[in-house]
């Protein structure tokens, strides 16, 4: 008696329970549409499967347009906590480096080959030498170099000018024949009583020809070896820095970090403001799910979603259970009511 009482609802539940576990699964499963006597079954492939190609575009223009939009992606990439973030990891990078015993070219190695760090290092090489050297050679380096020489020993030749001059006079050299008296006069002929501004006003006329030759062969001497001097000279520091530990290349630079850092920083945040758009246009996040999606296997697509949503369809399957064992007691009190 009682199992007749309790026969309805279970037998309800068994079917509910089943009816939408079949259900679940016709929603993946057949992978691949089946065939009999040449005609295609009805429900195969499954409902994803057959559909996969649309939902996988709904998927990827849903997600790009609503969850991860240009407002989305800006707003969580420029917020507060992102900022620290970024400051908090260039602070520890650098403090960690500040301590470090590793070579620059050991920290380069972590990134590139052998090969390429020698090929871009001597491409800078390169590239310094080239620009010094034409600067050097196109420049007024040579009549700036020739103008402080020539000055310079201006300055020496009218400082000992003026020596021999009171020397001669402070000792009386001159007034009493002989080569001293020699001296006087050929000086007296030379420049005249006024000897000093004289001699000035004659050295002062060596000076520009001087000037000039000097410039002319400085200029020469630039355009024909500056490339070699200055390659050989980069060269040598090239090595020197690649060999300098990081401790080293980091040592009293404090100001220089935190200008780095300060700019870093603002670059990022020029980027995301002014670029992100054309950024996301290029990376085109729609298609890009889309095309992930449809190159998924089904298995594999399947596995995801159950992985995702199985406490969710389990909730379902046993729903389905719950509301026949419902319509299977409804069935048994309207049988005994009825009859």
């Amino acid at each position: 008696m009682v199992f007749t009482y309790l026969a309805g609802p279970l037998i309800g539940g068994v079917i509910g329970y089943i009816t939408n576990d079949i259900a679940i699964r016709m929603l993946f499963r057949p992978h691949q549409a089946k065939y009999l006597f040449g005609r295609k079954l009805p429900f195969t492939p499954g409902i994803i499967p057959k559909e996969k190609g649309r939902i996988a575009g709904a998927v990827g223009g849903a997600i790009s347009e609503n969850l991860m939009n240009q407002e989305v992606m800006e707003r969580n990439l420029l917020s507060e906590e992102m900022m620290e973030k970024l400051s908090a990891t260039f602070d520890r990078f650098f403090d960690t480096q500040k301590k470090s015993d590793e070579t620059l070219r050991s920290f380069l190695k972590r990134f590139l080959s052998d090969e390429e760090i020698e090929s871009i290092s001597t491409d800078m090489q390169g590239q310094l030498t080239t620009l010094i050297s034409k600067k050097m050679a196109d420049s007024e380096v040579g009549g700036k170099i020739a103008h402080m020489a020539v000055d310079h020993v201006m300055q020496k030749m009218q400082h000992f000018g003026s020596y021999i001059g009171d020397a001669l006079s402070e000792n009386g050299i001159g007034k009493g024949g002989g080569f001293g008296d020699m001296i006087s006069r050929g000086i007296g002929r030379l420049f005249g009583n006024s000897s000093k501004k004289h001699a000035s006003d004659f050295i002062n006329a060596l000076a520009a020809p001087v000037e000039q030759a000097l410039a002319k062969n400085i200029n020469e001497m630039l355009r024909d070896n500056s490339a070699e001097m200055v390659g050989g000279m980069i060269q040598k520091e090239r090595q020197r820095l690649l060999d300098c530990t990081m401790s080293e290349l980091l040592e009293d630079k404090e100001e220089q970090i935190a200008q780095l850092k300060s700019s870093i920083i603002s670059l990022y945040q020029h980027v995301i403001t002014e670029r992100l758009p054309r950024i996301l246009h290029a990376i085109n996040i729609s298609k890009m799910i889309e095309n992930r999606i449809n190159e998924m296997e089904m298995a594999e697509a399947e596995h995801l979603i159950l992985e995702v949503m199985d406490k969710e369809l389990k909730a379902i399957v046993w729903l389905g259970a719950l509301l026949g064992a419902i319509m299977g007691t409804l069935n048994l009190l309207t049988s005994n009511f009825l009859y």
